[in-house]
């Protein structure tokens, strides 16, 4: 994923991304810990995609309610 892919993203499409890459991340250091997992260069792939989300959340801007 590149950050380019986020910038057109509503904050509510953000949080659904960083949701599914937290779950994602949970499954693949699970498969880790058990011995399951071959590609490992995986979960720091994922871990960096939830950092371009965050960073993405934090550059929207504020919406008054």
């Amino acid at each position: 994923m590149k950050g380019k892919d986020l910038v057109g993203k509503t904050k509510d499409e953000l949080k659904t991304k960083l949701g599914d890459l937290k779950k994602e991340q949970f499954n693949l250091r699970f498969r880790k810990a058990t011995g399951q997992l071959e590609n490992t260069a995986s979960v720091r792939q994922v871990r960096r995609d939830v950092a371009r989300v965050r960073t993405a959340l934090q550059k929207q801007p504020a919406t008054k309610a």
